[in-house]
């Protein structure tokens, strides 16, 4: 076995797995392994070509003790619903092959909490059972400080980023000191609120705020969370929506900024008072124009 670096400057040492079918079940490893990419498994003369859970096929293969746990890792790595909601079954078959709570898929460098925070995402995942798996790993040892070499993201990073205030409790709970404003590299060295401030998920910075993360906390370009917001003024006619999310979360995180914090909050945008005709021609249009709306209208 060879030694791997865990992750970006916070992290513990992983060794890579040569050959990992699991451990016996009861004799969990002592220390975590990094194990090698490997396809997916499927059904023979499988109908589709990601794996679901809830098909009996797919389902016996899951809880077969030998689908190797590569495969389990590929299985977690299909972004459709059939599998993210079913997370937690997954990674309880792969920590019942006695794997350690912080063993890592070699082709993400994705430890499983990770994967339970991307498995949150609402729409694609299920915030319930992302919590469950999270919960369970957490109380095995689960490394929240831990980072993705890729992303450079640990699991706080992720669950900012995917919008999941049930999992940012869970996490903060566990380890609110130690990753509250840890910063992530591919954000400009932001925290998990600029995370969030810059995808525009309203949730999970109410919640960041609410734990105590500092506003005015500044990312490598200067900026605080406030100016990584994107300009509601350059969003299209048909993201009215995010538009308003933009424009509540300016509101949010600029009252949030303490009142003995030197920040000049002159700087940071308001286009509270832009005259209509003004926003009009931001968007590339002017009074008069004809508009299609949603629906053909």
């Amino acid at each position: 076995m060879t030694r791997e670096r865990g992750g970006d400057g916070d992290g513990g040492d992983a060794e890579t797995a040569a050959t990992p079918p699991g451990d016996p079940p009861g004799q969990r490893r002592k220390r975590p392994v990094v194990h090698p990419a490997a396809p997916a498994p499927l059904p023979k003369d499988y109908a589709f070509t990601f794996f679901d859970p809830n098909d009996a096929a797919c389902r016996e293969i899951l809880l077969d003790p030998s689908t190797t746990v590569p495969q389990l890792f590929a299985i977690l790595r299909q972004w459709v619903p059939q599998v993210q909601h079913n997370v937690d079954l997954i990674g309880n078959e792969i920590l019942r092959r006695g794997c350690h709570v912080n063993d890592r898929d070699g082709l993400t460098d994705m430890t499983l909490l990770h994967y339970a925070c991307k498995a949150g995402a609402h729409g694609v995942g299920d915030p319930a059972a992302a919590v469950r798996l999270s919960t369970r790993l957490l109380a095995l040892g689960g490394d929240v400080t831990l980072r993705s070499r890729w992303t450079h993201m640990n699991a706080l990073h992720y669950a900012a980023y995917f919008d999941v205030p049930e999992l940012i409790r869970t996490l903060l709970r566990a380890a609110a000191p130690r990753v509250l404003h840890s910063t992530c590299s591919d954000f400009s060295h932001g925290t998990a609120l600029h995370i969030a401030a810059s995808n525009l998920c309203l949730g999970a910075v109410r919640c960041l705020l609410e734990h105590g993360a500092d506003p005015a906390m500044r990312n490598s370009k200067g900026q605080v969370a406030a100016e990584v917001v994107p300009d509601p003024t350059d969003m299209a006619l048909d993201k009215a929506e995010a538009a308003l999310v933009a424009r509540e979360l300016r509101r949010l995180l600029e009252e949030a900024v303490p009142l003995s914090c030197s920040l000049p909050r002159v700087t940071l945008p308001n286009y509270d008072n832009l005259p209509g005709n003004s926003v009009l021609l931001c968007l590339g249009m002017q009074l008069g124009d004809r508009v299609r709306l949603q629906g053909g209208k």
